[in-house]
């Protein structure tokens, strides 16, 4: 899992309450297990005129105009604003994997549907809550201004504004020192694996007939 410490980035709108987890990743593209290649299909429905099917060249297909990830100015986006339990719906985690391989290490919302708020950390994005004022205050500024970018300190958390406001968040120590440390929870395993092995080596001198093998 990538590292976060602090993030530079554009930010980019998803101006709706509500956003469930399908319409982040719609269901026809949930066949495959791996992490990558679901950043073309990143809100699938909103961004193209035409229905999406898994492994199509979504460089050929129409765009819809009015979606505004499709727009010049939000292009190379990191940020993303969002509204009210964004990532509700469904428990797949392809949400936050599709968010991720398009580019999106932070959402900014002044709600979130607990499992996907739960999958982001697991999955190198930093999901931060922050009062409704505050978030439409940013909506509004990032409106008003083009290459409206963030700056998003996870050690000292705080988010610093193109105007250099300082807005604080909260965040979970143990989410922190993962997302800081890049562990997902295989990362979280492995540092223990030294104390896997013994113990796995110990167990078998101790019971050594569970591992004698049975032949027919």
């Amino acid at each position: 899992m990538k590292a976060f410490t602090q993030l530079d980035g554009l930010a980019a709108p998803m101006d709706r309450a509500n956003v469930d987890t399908d319409m982040i990743i719609p269901k026809q593209f949930l066949k495959s297990i791996k992490r990558s290649g679901f950043g073309p299909n990143l809100f699938d429905e909103l961004r193209y005129l035409d229905e999406g099917r898994p492994g199509e060249d979504c460089s050929q297909r129409p765009v819809n105009p009015d979606f505004p990830l499709n727009h010049a100015r939000y292009q190379g986006a990191s940020v993303l604003l969002a509204r009210e339990n964004f990532g509700c719906g469904s428990s797949r985690e392809h949400a936050p994997w599709a968010l991720e391989d398009y580019g999106f290490r932070c959402v900014i919302a002044p709600s979130f549907a607990d499992i996907f708020f739960n999958n982001c950390f697991k999955n190198g994005i930093l999901p931060i809550v922050l009062s409704a004022n505050v978030v439409d205050n940013l909506f509004n500024e990032m409106y008003s201004s083009e290459g409206y970018r963030l700056l998003v300190d996870l050690p000292a958390q705080t988010i610093t504004t193109p105007a250099g406001d300082v807005i604080t968040f909260d965040v979970d120590a143990f989410r922190k020192h993962c997302l800081i440390n890049g562990l997902d929870d295989i990362g979280l395993t492995l540092q223990d694996a030294d104390a896997i092995r013994d113990f796995e080596k110990n167990w078998q001198q101790k019971s050594p007939w569970l591992f004698r093998e049975h032949r027919a």
